[in-house]
């Protein structure tokens, strides 16, 4: 296979299904030797087997490439460095990272049980930070020894982590954090020859269908299927090769045919009086700077149109179970 990643190996968390699974597959028919992650969980993250994985493994093969499974708890110390290990075990080296495990327990904040705010955490931010902190340490090496990478980190927030999403409090929280996390690896990572952007995807996968199952139903005429995952993969496949070249710490959404640089916190309208307000006066002053402001997009919730709770296609594991 010759493409983008040709010679490439690239590591895929959350890859057994949806979404993640798309990328595996447009990465190795790009050219990529792909490590194929996925604990086979659960919407929520409960239950585990190694079936889904290597099934991707095996489509991979069939179709002439290369691929092998993982099934380590990228939440984990262990289980990521042991995903970075089976890639430099197999194939020799490590290009790029693409993280999108995750899974959902969705409620309202005041039903949000403590479990379930750190479950989601925990799989979504700690199962992005921990894949990122073993591959860096891989790159940093290989710089430090003159052998300076091309590597890319492709990140997977959501437009709940953008604009926030009723009845998604912890996965809104851990998306958002994302995008920070993608912010500073890039900022930090550059030295060592590596890019990292994240995506806010839209698609039908098996979270979304649940929650937004008229919006991510697949057209019964034929016609273009906009939620498919698959429309999501060539942004990807394109950040993880050296297509992507000087693009680094950006964050785009991509739905169906649509890709969207999104553009965040920045300065608006502002107004210094070089000495300390009083409360009614910095009221005063904080509502003409919001009739002056732009208005904010949407809180999205169950059932409106827009980005959806994506997919990271559930993977890492919980305590006492695999998630």
């Amino acid at each position: 296979m010759n493409g983008l990643c040709t010679g490439r190996v690239a590591v895929v968390t959350g890859a057994g299904r949806g979404l993640g699974r798309a990328h595996a597959l447009a990465l190795a028919a790009e050219g990529a030797a792909v490590v194929v992650n996925d604990l086979g969980v659960g919407v929520d993250g409960t239950g585990s087997g190694a079936g889904p994985a290597q099934q991707v493994v095996e489509e991979i093969r069939a179709l002439g490439g290369r691929a092998v499974a993982h099934g380590g708890d990228i939440a984990t110390t262990e289980g990521a460095a042991s995903l970075v290990r089976t890639a430099l075990e197999s194939y020799g080296r490590l290009d790029a990272l693409v993280n999108n495990a995750g899974f959902l327990r969705d409620r309202m904040l005041v039903n949000l049980d403590e479990d379930d705010w750190d479950a989601v955490m925990r799989v979504h931010l700690k199962g992005h930070f921990l894949p990122l902190k073993h591959a860096a340490v891989y790159w940093r090496a290989e710089a430090k020894a003159g052998r300076t990478p091309v590597a890319r980190v492709v990140n997977t927030s959501s437009g709940a982590g953008l604009a926030g999403s009723v009845g998604q409090g912890n996965y809104s929280a851990a998306k958002a954090g994302i995008v920070g996390l993608t912010l500073v690896a890039a900022a930090e990572l550059a030295r060592y020859g590596v890019q990292v952007n994240a995506v806010a995807p839209a698609a039908r996968t098996r979270m979304t269908e649940a929650t937004f199952a008229e919006t991510m139903a697949a057209p019964g005429d034929g016609g273009f299927d906009a939620m498919a995952p698959e429309n999501v993969s060539p942004l990807v496949v394109w950040l993880a090769s050296p297509a992507s070249a000087g693009v680094t710490g950006r964050v785009f959404e991509a739905e169906g045919g649509r890709i969207t640089v999104m553009e965040g916190w920045r300065p608006g309208p502002t107004v210094d009086k070089g000495a300390r307000w009083n409360p009614a006066q910095a009221g005063e002053t904080a509502l003409q700077l919001l009739a002056e402001a732009e208005v904010p997009r949407p809180v999205y919730g169950a059932g409106q149109a827009g980005p959806s709770p994506d997919a990271a296609v559930p993977s890492a594991t919980l305590p006492g179970g695999a998630g």
